[in-house]
């Protein structure tokens, strides 16, 4: 039998073993020590009697009594030591040597020794650990040796007189059967209380928990309802009996809610479902009911025992009402700021196109007063008609850029990827960033690898994030400096950079870089036109093309953006490989695979 107390044994040396929380160790000392005062007692009493049967010519009991009364002084001690596995131990021995005692005395098989050394293995279970428990196994079987070797004749009592025999081993039978039944009650008793408090504690746990508890029987009766449930529903326990929580439950969601008990009780599933229940009890000043958000976890309660098609359902009920009207918010507020970027992006598009018109006019106009095609200008007027031309370029370009940028917030910027090579690039973009470059003296030199493999992008588009990343470069260069372009294959993308040795950027304004309308230098005072728009339509048309956008700067030191463009298109392809000879030769009619057109619509 395995001890319903795990205690080890103790020694001197080394502390007593932890007891897990929770068992009574108090009560089992306490036992202990009754029992060695039991024993120590039944000595004492029986000790005149021992020594007149002695006086008489019988050992025997005297034998009996003094080792008992030996066995009650020492483990006494060892109690009041503080040496509680020893007590244990002691007792255990005691009662198999008594037994042994008996054993050798009485030739026969069967006798109260045998069945006092029995008792000593029950006692170990009770009291000791597993250790113990063994050892007195094992010294149980040797009492038996003992025993056959005394009823195979075997004299190993030097007297025996059956009269002494029967009544030692009768008294000492029932002694160390009153020590065990007094350890058995005793510790029957503490696991009662210890079992009732924790009853006590779980029954508290559940009635007073935050979340609403119910159980339901296999049959679908409500079988119990915690405490919190009454402030969760407001209204009373006994009221959701029957269909009465059903019944709360809103018509709408009553579907939902069957099917996942359904599940639970009938398909043994674990289930979490919202829903809407009614809520009977006054919130906020108002005493006409509403409905509040429920989030309810329906846990079968599996019984592999007693398998069959129902079980029984454990429900947990929790208000979600807040976070549902946090997330109603949320949502509301998302599709309100999704509707102000749309009208934005409306605004845009529509003030662009009714920009442009005009401009293109005005440029055209100027453009023929400058070429003296309506007549010879005068010096004064010729400077006019230039100032006007380059003011029309300016706001039309800014007008490029701001209808470029509502069609990549809204998606509709599409991307013709067809191959071309990288080189060709570099030409028309320093072209029409030329004058620009003239005007502060900025030397542009370009560094561009030997062998560049072809791209499958949108040539246009990849114009204008050189464009971009060029104008912004200069423009933010101090007159006479240096604009470096260079282009390079890394790994499966083709490698775009352009350096200046300008103003830089504060790592502030590292991390804002690709905002709309975002500006280094910011306020009614800064140095350098421009609307903010340069980095946020390259980042756009950059990550069009599934590519990346990486600014590395300095505050006066200059800035360097990289830009990497899949060579292979934004569109996912095969690789490049090397050439692979097919098994079979197939047909020469069949058309070579050729690379369709693709779009790509911003996200």
């Amino acid at each position: 039998m395995r001890s319903r107390l795990s205690w080890g044994a103790e020694s001197r040396k080394a502390p007593e073993p932890a007891v897990p929380a929770g068992r009574p160790e108090a009560l089992r000392r306490a036992t202990l020590a009754v029992n060695s005062r039991i024993l120590l007692a039944v000595a004492i009493v029986l000790m005149p009697f021992a020594l007149y049967a002695a006086i008489q010519g019988a050992l025997l009991p005297v034998a009996v009594a003094g080792f008992g009364l030996f066995a009650g002084l020492v483990t006494l001690m060892q109690h009041q030591g503080g040496q509680t596995g020893h007590v244990a131990a002691g007792q255990v021995y005691a009662v198999l040597v008594v037994g042994a005692i008996l054993a050798v005395a009485d030739p026969a098989i069967v006798d109260f020794g045998l069945a006092t050394a029995v008792l000593a293995p029950i006692h170990a279970a009770l009291v000791g650990d597993r250790r113990l428990n063994r050892r007195a196994w094992i010294l149980l079987g040797l009492v038996i040796g003992i025993d056959l070797l005394s009823a195979a004749g075997v004299g190993l009592w030097p007297q025996h007189d059956q009269g002494a025999i029967e009544i030692a081993g009768g008294l000492a039978f029932t002694a160390a059967a009153i020590i065990i039944a007094h350890t058995a009650n005793r510790l029957n008793t503490a696991f009662e209380v210890y079992d009732r408090a924790q009853i006590n504690a779980y029954r508290h746990l559940l009635e007073h928990v935050q979340d609403a508890m119910m159980r339901y029987s296999a049959e679908g009766e409500l079988v119990f309802s915690s405490l919190s449930s009454e402030k969760l529903l407001g209204c009373k326990r006994y009221e959701l009996a029957g269909n009465g929580l059903l019944e709360r439950v809103h018509v709408l969601d009553r579907p939902n809610f069957l099917t996942a008990f359904a599940d639970a009780n009938q398909g043994g599933r674990a289930r979490s479902i919202e829903v809407r229940v009614r809520y009977d009890g006054a919130r906020e000043g108002s005493s006409a009911p509403q409905f509040i958000w429920v989030e309810i976890a329906l846990s079968p309660v599996i019984d592999e025992q007693a398998p069959g098609s129902r079980h029984e359902v454990v429900a947990l009920f929790r208000d979600v009402t807040a976070r549902r009207d946090q997330e109603n918010e949320m949502r509301a507020a998302r599709k309100a700021a999704e509707a102000a970027s749309e009208a934005k992006s409306r605004f845009l598009a529509t003030i662009g196109h009714e920009l442009r018109t005009p401009l293109n006019a005005i440029i055209g106009f100027s453009e023929m007063m400058t070429g003296d095609i309506g007549g010879t200008l005068s010096p004064a007027h010729h400077e006019y008609a230039e100032l006007i031309r380059r003011s029309g370029s300016h706001l039309l370009g800014v007008v490029g850029m701001l209808l470029d940028m509502s069609r990549i917030e809204a998606g509709k910027f599409e991307l013709n990827a067809e191959s071309f090579s990288p080189q060709a690039l570099l030409e028309p973009c320093l072209h029409m960033v030329a004058s620009l470059a003239q005007e502060k003296r900025i030397d542009v030199v370009s560094n561009l690898a030997p062998t560049l493999p072809a791209i499958v992008a949108d040539e246009r588009a990849c114009r204008q994030i050189l464009i971009n990343l060029l104008s912004n470069a200069i423009k933010f260069s101090h007159e006479g400096g240096a604009v470096a372009i260079s282009m390079k294959r890394q790994g499966n993308f083709l490698n775009l950079s352009v350096s200046d040795s300008g103003i830089g950027m504060s790592p502030e304004a590292i991390d804002r870089v690709g905002e709309p309308f975002f500006q280094a230098q910011d306020g009614l005072s800064r140095r350098y036109e421009g609307t903010g728009l340069g980095l946020s339509i390259v980042k756009g048309l950059v990550e069009l093309h599934q590519g990346s956008l990486r600014v590395v700067s300095e505050a006066g030191s200059g800035t360097t953006v990289t830009v990497l463009l899949p060579i292979n298109g934004p569109e996912t392809k095969l690789p490049e490989t090397g050439s692979v000879t097919p098994l079979r030769r197939e047909s020469a009619s069949l058309p070579e695979a050729q690379w369709p057109e693709q779009k790509r619509n911003a996200k």
